[in-house]
């Protein structure tokens, strides 16, 4: 295991003020959020609104598809090959605690790793809560996987990258394709990942205060609107457990690679997810970015560290798909 810190010397001010403007206005928000999870959520919104704000860049082709049970995008870069099974590709699953964000939201992340990695993008616009169960993020996750598969990829040209909940269902298409006894992906991608449901350790954490974007009832009523989307399905009449992939067995995870900022609370999960692969024997490392708000890669128009972190998941994704003889270009 490695863990790297950022070593820029200062933060950039566009790093500092989307911080401070984030801690102002979208974090009393999402706190008022929690007192009203009982009521309809307008879960579309925000990916609506993204249409006309997350504009990925002139040329960048992005193609509707449908999956088994949703909507999905192959996002391409100008000058990216289209998804002929040739070369490498990227399955990407957005954040936004499961209940919220979409294609539009993550467009420009998106676009961004197919350009630098040279890589059409399958974004999956998976079932959310409170409608759906987690399971059901996962199923629709991993049929996105098979779609690439389907396609002619094989496993050792995808990479899995995903951001905050997106992490969690990273890591559990590259568990559930090997519990399946196939062979897993060529690596993970994850940013600011969830990776334990249960808000406690997180409350317990140096940074519980800190998060510039998330107060600490919001790991709470995350953690109550997962269970309760999850009492949907039941096993014996019951509802079935909620799976965490740090207490899933690692053993056969392809290399990792996590970012996340060094103040925000989720640090505690891509801290405790690298622990549990590194005891696993799995190549992980985890770079934690000063001064920077969670899943800060989605301001890459505007911050300097954004880019950054972008190029070098990208230069991960390059250097673990070579493994199969592709040539590193981007």
């Amino acid at each position: 295991m490695r863990r790297l810190t950022d070593k820029t010397n200062s933060v950039s001010w566009q790093a500092r003020w989307l911080a401070a403007a984030l801690r102002y206005t979208i974090r009393p928000v999402l706190h008022l959020g929690t007192y009203l999870l009982h009521l309809p959520l307008p879960t579309g919104v925000v990916d609506s609104l993204a249409r006309f704000v997350m504009v990925p860049p002139r040329g960048t082709v992005r193609e509707p598809l449908r999956l088994n049970n949703c909507g999905a995008e192959l996002v391409r870069a100008v000058g990216v090959a289209p998804a002929d099974g040739s070369g490498r590709a990227i399955l990407y699953l957005h954040g936004g605690a499961f209940i919220a964000c979409g294609l539009n939201t993550h467009a420009r992340i998106v676009s961004t790793l197919s350009r630098q990695a040279d890589a059409p993008v399958l974004s999956v616009d998976y079932r959310m809560a409170p409608k759906s169960p987690m399971s059901a993020a996962v199923q629709d996750s991993v049929d996105g996987y098979r779609w690439l598969l389907a396609r002619g990829y094989r496993p050792d040209q995808i990479v899995v990258a995903g951001d905050s909940a997106g992490g969690y269902l990273s890591f559990m298409v590259a568990l559930t394709m090997i519990s399946e006894g196939h062979a897993p992906p060529a690596g993970i991608v994850a940013m600011s990942p969830l990776t334990e449901l249960d808000s406690a350790p997180k409350l317990a954490h140096r940074n519980s205060r800190s998060d510039a974007v998330f107060t600490r009832r919001c790991f709470t009523a995350l953690h109550q609107l997962v269970t309760k989307a999850n009492a949907r399905v039941l096993v014996d009449g019951v509802p079935g457990p909620l799976i965490e992939p740090t207490a899933e067995d690692l053993t056969r995870m392809p290399p990792t690679l996590i970012h996340a900022s060094a103040s925000e609370g989720l640090l505690h999960d891509a801290e405790l997810m690298t622990e549990r692969l590194r005891v696993a024997g799995v190549p992980v490392e985890l770079k934690t970015w000063a001064g920077q708000v969670h899943v800060f890669q989605a301001a890459e128009l505007f911050v300097p560290e954004a880019r950054q972190s972008l190029s070098e998941l990208s230069e991960f994704i390059l250097e673990v798909t070579e493994r199969a003889g592709l040539s590193a270009t981007g």
